[in-house]
């Protein structure tokens, strides 16, 4: 996907966690390319040119998220945007049994706490100037769990999704929009590598696994798994003015949730239409 260069975000600061990879790379790519002051808080360096300033640090740790908050405070005077977007997943396959205490924790600690303590520094600052946006990238698996390797992810992003809800509703009035990405399957080199890990226990080969982790998630009606630049670009709006009415909202990306169900309406005489119909609580499959 080729997106064009503007100015959309220019004179904003923008802080993306987990920003150096994957979606978090393709976010902070299409802020900067905007015109955005990019500032990334990652574990591993950049292999480019991709933010006007780069903190490493771990952000699952309440040492690492003081670090990021005070050197945005000390070099930015706060922030305009926050992108939470580090998260995943390293828990071995093989279900519930295999999750110690350990494997539990460290699913909160990456996945819950780096947005709970960044938040907490940083959100005062937002409401204090009566503006500012916040995007937390949950995951489609908060409602759509695997139980077979990722099942602490799931709950810690089940947790992550409520905690925005909350927050939406806290600061809202206050002037700051809060919003969930909840992309479903993005084929990143994290994504393939538990592809590969289900694939040596199941005795398969890449292809067959692929398509097993896809049914599990209930198919895919693209066919094919989300990219990184097409999350950044959901991502992307949300923090723009243009979505300037949304908040509280949870946007999935490239799943139909369990409770949306696609029927074709009949025409008269019993045929069939090409349209299709959308039965659900909303068109988002989010429940408020």
């Amino acid at each position: 996907m080729t997106l064009a260069a503007t100015d959309e975000f220019s004179g904003k600061r923008v802080l993306i966690t987990g920003g150096t990879k994957g979606a978090g790379k393709a976010i902070a790519d299409r802020f900067l390319k905007a015109g955005a002051t990019t500032v990334i808080a990652a574990r591993t360096a950049p292999t480019e040119h991709m933010a006007s300033f780069f903190t490493p640090a771990d952000v699952s740790t309440p040492e690492g998220a003081a670090k990021v908050i005070h050197e945005v405070i000390e070099r930015f005077n706060g922030i305009d945007i926050m992108i939470h977007n580090v998260g995943g997943s390293s828990a071995p396959s093989g279900g519930f049994i295999t999750v110690t205490d350990e494997l539990w924790q460290r699913a909160i600690n990456e996945n819950l706490f780096p947005a709970v303590r960044l938040d907490r520094g940083l959100l005062p600052l937002m409401i204090e100037r009566g503006s500012g946006v916040i995007i937390h990238v949950s995951s489609i698996q908060r409602r759509l769990p695997l139980y077979d390797s990722t099942l602490a992810y799931a709950a810690a992003k089940a947790a992550l999704t409520n905690y925005s809800k909350a927050l939406s509703n806290e600061v809202s009035p206050k002037g700051i929009r809060v919003s969930v990405v909840s992309p479903g399957f993005i084929e990143t080199d994290a994504a393939t590598r538990m592809i590969e890990r289900m694939a040596d226990k199941d005795g398969s080969d890449y292809a067959a696994a692929r398509q097993k982790l896809m049914d599990m998630l209930g198919g895919i009606p693209l066919g094919r798994p989300n990219t990184p630049e097409e999350v950044a670009e959901l991502v992307a709006f949300l923090a723009s003015d243009r979505a300037s009415a949304i908040t509280g909202s949870n946007q999935i990306v490239g799943i139909v949730p369990p409770s949306i169900t696609y029927s074709a309406p009949k025409r008269p005489g019993g045929a069939e239409s090409t349209s299709s119909r959308i039965s659900s609580q909303d068109r988002t499959g989010h429940r408020a």
